[in-house]
């Protein structure tokens, strides 16, 4: 469904969504050995499957209309729990990590949570390959440079820097507890978003 569907030229040169997702696969492959990964890459864009023919090349909301293609391909093809969660990950969220130096403190750290970076930076590692190979499937743009990993990874470090222990050493406890650390979180975020620009 996806061949045939073109694309913004101005993001992607390949035109075709189906060549792109081809192209990505290739790229997915040259970054990691990993099955899962691979697997999330492959089925990211079949949101854009759906786009309705008078809307192209534009793809509004695919991400959100893919979510429920990526379960049904995971529920038929009996996938890994594993594979499974990262690509529903890389399908909601790889718009997002190729914007990430234009997001403000609080939509980075949005953005951490919801792909569960702090909890678990193990699966936040195979997101941000399956998204450079996302960015790098594209015609021209093999090689290109993917800064908005590194940068992510930055914002992961500074997120888990911040912990609950110095704000209970002041006394702070409680719900005040959870947003003492967010607030944290996101002034030191947008430091680094400060610092970067």
């Amino acid at each position: 469904a996806l061949f045939g569907v073109p694309q913004s030229a101005e993001h992607h040169p390949e035109s075709d969504t189906g060549g792109h997702t081809l192209m990505a696969l290739q790229q997915a492959a040259r970054l990691s050995p990993a099955t899962d990964v691979r697997f999330a890459v492959m089925i990211h864009d079949l949101g854009k499957g759906t786009t309705p023919s008078d809307e192209w090349p534009r793809h509004i909301a695919h991400e959100h209309r893919g979510l429920k293609l990526v379960e049904r391909v995971c529920k038929r093809l009996k996938v890994p729990t594993a594979h499974r969660e990262l690509a529903l990950k890389v399908c909601e969220f790889h718009t997002h990590c190729h914007r990430a130096l234009e997001l403000r403190g609080k939509t980075l750290l949005k953005l951490l949570n919801a792909t569960d970076a702090l909890r678990r930076p193990d699966r936040f590692e195979a997101f941000l390959l399956a998204c450079e190979a996302d960015a790098r499937g594209r015609l021209g743009l093999e090689e290109r440079d993917y800064p908005q990993a590194d940068y992510l990874r930055r914002a992961l470090d500074i997120a888990q820097q911040v912990t609950a222990a110095s704000f209970i050493d002041q006394g702070v406890e409680g719900k005040a507890l959870g947003a003492a650390i967010n607030a944290e979180r996101i002034q030191r975020l947008d430091a680094l978003r400060k610092n970067a620009s």
